[in-house]
């Protein structure tokens, strides 16, 4: 059995707040798989931290904000050309207090959930920002990538395109 690395596990947090959400345009770092991107906060995981201890570090991190309050969302994987296999613990938030910092990975900005769909996302992104919406029960999703090219969905397990 091939051994994972802390490369292959991260999370992700929609932060929300008056009917928006936290957004991290990614426009700062060169070499960057979400470069120009719009996305919610988070990263990879740390030598023995559990998906929950690394929201909590990523987030004070890149925001600046201590979570308080969280919610386990679904597990996304995904898979691209090139690029491997990546598992992400996708969590909401809404008890967070603290100061918003800059962040040193783009900038960060309160989008109203109404407006998130006029971002440069990925195109699976939309995918679980909808079921989000909609507060799907704890789901599954499979994101197949060539390049930047979506080109299969699975939720829990069922092909969706």
């Amino acid at each position: 059995m091939k051994k994972m690395n802390k490369q292959n596990i991260t999370t992700l947090c929609y932060i929300e707040k008056e009917d928006a959400y936290l957004m991290l345009h990614r426009v700062s770092k060169e070499n960057d798989v979400n470069k120009d991107k719009w996305i919610g906060v988070g990263g990879h995981l740390e030598e023995g931290e559990s998906p929950e201890e690394c929201l909590v570090r990523e987030v004070m991190e890149e925001t600046g904000l201590t979570l308080r309050s969280f919610r386990f969302r679904g597990l996304v994987t995904f898979t691209q050309d090139g690029y491997g296999t990546e598992y992400m613990c996708l969590y909401t938030a809404e008890a967070f207090p603290g100061e918003l910092n800059p962040c040193d990975e783009g900038v960060l900005e309160w989008v109203p959930k109404d407006r998130i769909s006029e971002l440069s996302l990925w195109e699976g992104d939309h995918v679980f920002l909808k079921l989000l919406r909609e507060d799907a029960p704890f789901f599954s999703l499979k994101l197949t990538y060539h390049g930047d090219e979506l080109v299969e969905a699975c939720l829990n397990g069922q092909r969706l395109r």
